[in-house]
């Protein structure tokens, strides 16, 4: 009697061969477009030694473009934390007319270039813009200063959280939340005790997401950034100035500070891809509740 396939077996059909080549390919394809390119960063950044490196890092213009980014990615990470769990939970939970509106909007940074962000922003807020003049007149400046960073960060950045809750919710339901309202719990005793527990990783996906994004974004905020030198700079943009003006060992010491950044943020991604999936066979390994049999007098 023949043993029915396993596994392995029935799902891998191809020959051996072709696996190697996929596997090959996809190896391939890794090295040439991840690690030879993170490889060159870093060779080119130590090129002129650790001395240089480090000189490039605290010269004046890099330190406030790494504080600029830094503060950025401050104000627009928690800010789209609250956007991202609010809409998330108004879609997910709730049925009310502009629903599909509402999440067509989230989706438009995904399909609006960040540069036309920043000159819708430039259109608005512009001394030539719709509020451009009444802004000079009461001296609030938004583009070519901080403020007009943050908000074109934000408008690339919102859709990232509210992305990653909205399924995840959908697919919980309200049941939970139902149950602890008839039980008598506020909204914000519902929120912080049952769907909150529930969301947390994803939330921290999201959050790791957006983080990655707002302290690499270049397209909007070299457009509202006015790229001054040592006020409206981020890393991204003095990268940009330092390589145009042939100080590759500089540019390059900017960028491997970015590449640190973007690896520190894969390897919480991963540490967070991985707690969530050891939760998750955690209570798949749990004995199902044996239902209390009923005493019978």
């Amino acid at each position: 009697m023949s043993r029915p396939p396993t596994v392995r077996t029935a799902g891998t059909t191809e020959p051996a061969w072709v696996r190697y080549s996929l596997i090959g390919l996809a190896l391939g394809f890794i090295f040439l477009f991840l690690l030879l390119p993170l490889a060159a960063v870093f060779t080119e950044a130590l090129r002129k030694g650790l001395d240089a490196y480090w000189e490039a890092l605290k010269e004046p213009d890099a330190w406030s473009a790494i504080r600029l980014t830094l503060l950025t990615a401050a104000i627009a990470v928690p800010f789209n934390l609250v956007f991202g769990v609010a809409a998330a939970w108004a879609i997910a939970k709730y049925e009310f007319r502009g629903k599909a509106f509402l999440t067509t909007l989230i989706d438009l940074p995904f399909s609006v270039s960040p540069v036309v962000a920043g000159l819708i922003y430039v259109l608005l807020f512009g001394s030539q813009g719709w509020i451009g003049p009444w802004l000079q007149e009461h001296d609030i400046k938004i583009v070519f200063a901080v403020p007009g960073i943050v908000l074109a960060t934000v408008f690339v950045t919102f859709p990232f959280i509210a992305r990653e809750l909205i399924p995840l919710m959908q697919a919980q339901g309200t049941e939970e939340e139902q149950a602890a309202q008839v039980l008598g719990a506020t909204g914000w005793q519902t929120f912080w005790h049952v769907t909150l527990p529930n969301i947390k990783w994803g939330l921290v996906y999201g959050v790791i997401l957006c983080n990655a994004r707002a302290m690499g974004e270049f397209g909007a905020v070299s457009v509202v950034s006015g790229h001054i030198r040592g006020q409206t700079n981020t890393m991204p943009l003095h990268v940009e100035i330092l390589y145009n003006e042939y100080q590759s060992v500089a540019a390059f010491a900017v960028a491997s500070l970015l590449a640190l950044l973007a690896v520190a943020t894969l390897l919480i991604k991963s540490v967070v891809e991985w707690q969530f999936e050891r939760e998750q066979k955690a209570a798949a390994a749990l004995p199902p509740e044996r239902p209390t049999p009923a005493v019978t007098a």
